[in-house]
């Protein structure tokens, strides 16, 4: 595998973080990022969501590390500095949402070139909440998964719903799909969104950690989705929730503020997983991952015994939204 840029200098990870290009099935230039911890006891696959790229999973990484676990991330196509899908860099887009099964698959043969130490298991956040679930029903080869977030919605009001549909879908059909979606612009979120009104994080450390990374790293940043990505992730989320919950053990952990994917989505798919897991994290944005110190520690405690745990005595069955157990039961003790 030929070796890709790895900028440790903004990822705030453990020391060990190398990066390498995978080539896709279907020709595209990806690259993956390992973080591979001193004799490991467990492989985290790890899917980060839409804009994402490798370095800012740095410091979950570190968590993860100090738990025994490595982490191989991905730059998703069209995203990080994977290859760019259309001539505006800054668009977000893909052609088909299915195509993002090839950057798995890829991910899986590194995975297993570098003979990355076994149990495997799935961390995805928001997009990569939705292409995991994707990867699992196909088989993806892990003991079991975690989701932050997951995109197995999108959040629109019932009344533009129906626009959002159309609209995306004529524009394809009218070879307008590369302009971006109503709302969105070629702009970096974090460089032009005040701290006081993201819909990320709760943290001004995290956010500046997120600002920090953009400006170093300009090529790392993504503005907003093409029209024609919207259609197919319309389509695939739809599809998806057609789908049965895969046996698999499953926690899936989801910030009471959330305001990007819709939760009601979230809470139907994990109120019919056999064997799933659902948290609700008290004051938690999109990005429970990425929030102050105590939410953190919080989350990743929760994750690191659900990743510890023996299979055959690790499971709960999964609660509704009005049993889900807080993680943060106090709003204000998570403002830093």
């Amino acid at each position: 595998m030929e070796k890709a840029p790895f900028f440790a200098d903004v990822a705030d990870g453990p020391t060990d973080g190398a990066a390498w290009w995978l080539i896709t099935a279907d020709g595209v230039r990806v690259r993956a990022g390992l973080w591979g911890g001193s004799k490991p006891r467990g492989t985290v696959l790890l899917f980060p969501g839409r804009t994402e790229y490798i370095e800012k999973y740095g410091r979950t990484a570190g968590d993860l590390a100090k738990r025994g676990y490595a982490t191989l991330a991905l730059d998703w196509r069209g995203q990080g500095i994977s290859d760019r899908l259309t001539g505006d860099a800054m668009s977000g887009h893909v052609m088909r949402f299915t195509d993002y099964q090839h950057d798995v698959n890829a991910m899986i043969a590194t995975a297993e070139a570098l003979d990355l130490p076994r149990p495997w298991h799935l961390l995805a956040h928001s997009m990569g909440g939705c292409i995991g679930l994707r990867a699992v029903l196909e088989g993806l080869p892990v003991q079991s998964c975690v989701f932050s977030g997951p995109m197995w919605g999108i959040k629109i009001s019932g009344s533009l719903r129906p626009l959002a549909w159309s609209l995306s879908w004529t524009s394809s059909k009218l070879g307008m799909g590369e302009r971006y979606a109503p709302g969105t612009d070629p702009e970096n979120y974090v460089l032009t969104e005040p701290f006081a009104t993201n819909k990320l994080t709760g943290c001004p450390d995290m956010y500046q950690y997120m600002i920090d990374q953009a400006l170093a790293y300009p090529e790392l940043g993504l503005g907003g989705p093409s029209l024609h990505w919207l259609y197919e992730a319309l389509r695939e989320t739809r599809a998806l929730a057609r789908e049965p919950s895969p046996e698999l053990p499953c926690l899936t952990v989801l910030g009471s503020e959330e305001d990007i994917v819709d939760p009601a989505r979230i809470i139907e798919r994990m109120s019919r997983w056999p064997d799933g897991r659902f948290e609700v994290i008290a004051a938690g944005r999109h990005e429970v991952l990425m929030d102050t110190p105590e939410m953190r520690g919080d989350v990743m405690e929760l994750i690191g015994r659900f990743l510890d745990a023996p299979r055959d005595v690790a499971h709960e069955k999964s609660p509704t939204m009005d049993h889900a157990r807080p993680v943060a039961a106090d709003a204000q003790a998570r403002q830093s």
